[in-house]
């Protein structure tokens, strides 16, 4: 990784990078690493942040541009069967790993850009953390989930089921859009800093 804000480090001579510590005293990575690393913890996070926001980025996306319009297009108990059946699938292992992880490392990122403040490249880190977490999660739990939790209660093939189908295909995907644009926030912004 170099010689971003992110790393900590500048180049020295003949290739040797040196710890450059903010304000004089020691930082998370001092601490945490040995003195040959040539990576930072922050840095490990940082694009491990990158990399998940931006699936999740991905995920989402894929929704807003094709999905919810495939979706809205069957007649309303196809429509809702249909995604009662992936809002079921997302609830598992593989998406809930890199949903809630990248949730985690943002969190850790904020936690350990805190320890280092002022450090060069903190603002964006920072603003990445709060992006996906306000953003991406918290859309997530306080917008979509809600409107998924009452879609899972209702009869595909019901007049209600048909009636609430419209208006959730419009509002759900709304919110989806913005948690589209926070996550991919927040993966530029890691992206940005590592820079």
């Amino acid at each position: 990784m170099g010689t971003g804000p992110v790393s900590g480090f500048t180049g020295g001579d003949g290739g040797r990078r040196e710890r450059i510590p903010a304000a004089g005293r020691a930082g998370v990575d001092d601490v945490i690493e040995g003195p040959s690393s040539g990576l930072t913890v922050l840095t490990v996070l940082t694009v491990l942040g990158a990399l998940g926001t931006g699936l999740v980025a991905g995920v989402f996306c894929a929704f807003s541009t094709f999905v919810m319009r495939g979706l809205a297009a069957l007649p309303p108990a196809r429509g809702v069967a249909a995604m009662q059946s992936v809002n079921a699938a997302a609830v598992r292992a593989p998406f809930m790993l890199v949903f809630l992880g990248s949730a985690l490392l943002c969190a850790a990122i904020a936690v350990v850009t805190s320890v280092r403040w002022p450090d060069e490249g903190a603002v964006g880190l920072l603003v990445g953390s709060a992006l996906y977490l306000f953003g991406g999660f918290g859309i997530t739990v306080a917008a979509n989930v809600p409107r998924n939790d009452v879609l899972a209660g209702l009869a595909p093939d019901t007049a209600e089921a048909s009636a609430y189908w419209t208006a959730y295909v419009r509002e759900w995907t709304l919110w989806n859009h913005v948690r589209t644009a926070a996550s991919a926030g927040a993966a530029l912004s890691y992206v940005l800093a590592l820079t």
